[in-house]
């Protein structure tokens, strides 16, 4: 060290040795902490067993911690030795995993009780006791008198401060299980926690992650010493962090607390584990810091291909989420849509109509075995619901692929909905058999379809009867049916049978159909509402059969600054979706809501789609129309 003219040196020294003590002593400020000190204490001494009691005893809370370790063969060297613990000699001559270093683990009991007493065998065979007052600089040191001295080590810490009552015997399992975890593993040692309060047992075993291992990660390199890396990807994404090691002993449970980890991937709550690095230097009040030296620089360095391998593993598991999340939002979107086309007649929405297929319905009395071809599905039961395919465009990262209508997937699709597919030609296959849990229930739910219809004068609507059971399986036998117009002008052909045709008058009215099914002792009632009018919205010309198409599917396209919501691509049958626009966004705070606004933007494209030249005011009725019946069975 160089001099200047007149300038004083010389080495720094304790002025006050006792207030430097009670500062290392009320340094700790976590009670849990210490209780993990004085077990890993017992680990240390090679201790097989550890118990951990609490109890009451003369109406004062104790803290009692056994082991049956090699003991303390020195306690006045504990005492008068704070700072230079004999562990650190014992790790330079390279005995075993020990983890203290500092030798102010005990003074950690200020933070948790009044009084300390240790009672130990020394080497002489002979069982003393070593007694520490909080706030007291003395120490005494006696013998117990045993004849028979018990080997191990027990630690009593009493009365208790008043704040640390409350720390319960699962805290102390779930905080060691975390704290020590690699160190209980590796040392095999049982930690038992009896709480004699609360009159339970309980055993800490080293924590599990229950996520899914990441396999391959890149290694962790370091001048200093070994980086070892186990993380997994959450399930509980809200409690998931990643704890900082060193040797098996946690020292930081969240790393991204510090300031160098602070940033994605380590606080995204996805990602969970640990990384220990035993060269890494503690704080060493606490123990639950990190001395920010070229040694800690170069840690940082060494993890930085392992973020960037995380930040990819993030970003593409979130793509697959989001996918997952949008085929299903879809599914829930198309179902909606599918339930209300069952209440809308299917002429008025040609344009997503369905190719009708003969239903796989037995002949019964008071069943018809044949069905109309102008007869619209219940959620597909009696047809295919939907022929074509509905195609998907690459946006951005965030695509969304709809569902797919092959002729043999859309039949697998149709089934899984609760979809009715015809019965194979028996001279071509062998009969299929029902299992027993294809077998339809007793008769829960009867609708009409469509059970709200426009017509002009003196035209006519088909009608079926839809019978389901409590799990949605139709009942295709088995039920007597019975209609009757209660109210409103026009007549009723085919009273007695799943299928009606209501003849609507000369003048406009308002007619409604009742229907009543009967099953045994079970008996339902429904009601479809016609409206008679001499005024109908036209239907744009070549909006046949031959245009029909299924339900399309949706992607996002990112347009902020742009007004428009949403867009219909009629080339790949695909609504585009404007996630950068406000409502969207104010939408996506709940799941609920962004699939409302969702199914809202399909019955816009679907209206103007179907319904071409149509005045605004006619838009807007079909659209009132189409999104209460959707948004009716949206779940």
């Amino acid at each position: 060290m160089s001099r200047t003219d007149g300038a004083e040196a010389g080495k720094l020294k304790i002025g006050d040795h006792w207030n430097v003590i009670s500062i290392i002593a009320l340094s700790q400020n976590n009670p849990l902490k210490a209780v993990a000190e004085f077990v890993e204490n017992s680990i240390d001494a090679s201790a097989r067993n550890v118990a951990i009691i609490r109890g009451k005893q003369k109406n004062e809370y104790y803290l009692r911690i056994t082991d049956d370790g090699c003991g303390i063969q020195d306690f006045r060297y504990v005492a008068t030795h704070i700072g230079d613990s004999i562990k650190r000699k014992l790790k330079v001559q390279g005995s075993g995993d020990i983890q203290g270093e500092f030798g102010i683990g005990l003074l950690s009991f200020w933070t948790i009780g009044e009084t300390l007493t240790l009672t130990s065998a020394g080497k002489d065979g002979v069982a003393r006791t070593m007694q520490l007052v909080k706030g007291n600089p003395s120490y005494a040191i006696r013998e117990t008198g045993m004849m028979f001295a018990k080997p191990g080590t027990e630690l009593l810490i009493h009365p208790l401060l008043p704040g640390i009552r409350s720390i319960s015997a699962e805290k102390i399992q779930n905080f060691l299980a975390s704290e020590l975890r690699d160190r209980i593993a590796r040392s095999g040692v049982h930690i038992a926690i009896i709480d004699h309060t609360t009159r339970r047992e309980l055993v800490v075993e080293p924590r599990k992650f229950r996520g899914r291992l990441i396999h391959q990660l890149p290694e962790a390199r370091c001048p200093f010493g070994e980086i070892y890396v186990e993380l997994y990807l959450a399930e509980s994404p809200q409690e998931a962090a990643v704890g900082l090691y060193k040797h098996g002993t946690r020292v930081i449970a969240d790393i991204s607390r510090l300031e160098r980890f602070a940033r994605s991937p380590w606080d995204s709550r996805c990602i969970e584990g640990i990384i220990d690095a035993s060269f890494l230097q503690l704080t060493p009040g606490t123990r639950d810091g990190i001395v920010q030296d070229e040694v800690y620089d170069s840690f940082c360095v060494a993890l930085e291909p392992v973020e960037e391998a995380l930040g990819a593993l993030l970003e593409e598991q979130k793509r697959a989420l989001e996918e997952e999340a949008s085929r299903q939002l879809l599914n829930r979107v198309t179902r909606a849509f599918r339930e209300a086309f069952l209440y809308l007649p299917e002429e008025d929405y040609s344009w997503l109509a369905a190719r009708v297929r003969e239903p796989r319905r037995a002949p019964s009395a008071g069943t018809s075995s044949q069905s109309s071809a102008g007869e619209a599905s219940a959620n597909g039961e009696g047809s295919d619901y939907r022929e074509s395919s509905s195609r998907t465009e690459e946006q951005n990262p965030a695509t969304h692929a709809s569902e797919s209508s092959s002729d043999s997937q859309g039949d697998s699709e149709n089934a899984a909905l609760g979809e009715y597919i015809p019965e194979p030609n028996p001279k071509q296959s062998k009969t299929v058999q029902k299992s027993f849990f294809e077998f339809a229930g007793p008769l829960h739910k009867l609708m009409i379809s469509p059970s709200s219809s426009v017509i002009g004068t003196s035209e006519r609507r088909k009608l079926k009867a839809i019978a389901r059971d409590r799990a949605g399986r139709l009942i295709d036998s088995g039920i007597d049916f019975a209609w009757h117009l209660s109210e409103g002008g026009g007549a009723l052909d085919g009273i007695n049978s799943p299928y009606a045709e209501y003849i609507a008058p000369e003048e406009p009215c308002v007619a409604t159909i009742e229907l009543c099914a009967n099953q045994g002792d079970i008996t339902l009632t429904a009601t479809a509402i016609i409206t008679v009018t001499a005024e109908l919205i036209k239907r744009a010309a070549g909006m046949g059969s031959a245009q029909r198409r299924g339900l399309p599917g949706y992607t996002y396209k990112k347009a902020p600054g742009e007004l428009w919501r949403s867009r219909y691509d009629t080339e790949n049958a695909i609504i585009l979706i404007n996630n950068a626009h406000a409502d969207f966004i104010h939408a996506s705070r709940q799941p609920m809501t962004k699939l409302r606004y969702i199914a809202r933007l399909f019955a816009k494209e679907l209206v103007l789609a179907n319904f071409p030249e149509a005045s605004r005011e006619e838009i807007l009725e079909r659209l009132v129309e189409l999104t209460l019946y959707t948004e009716e069975n949206l779940k």
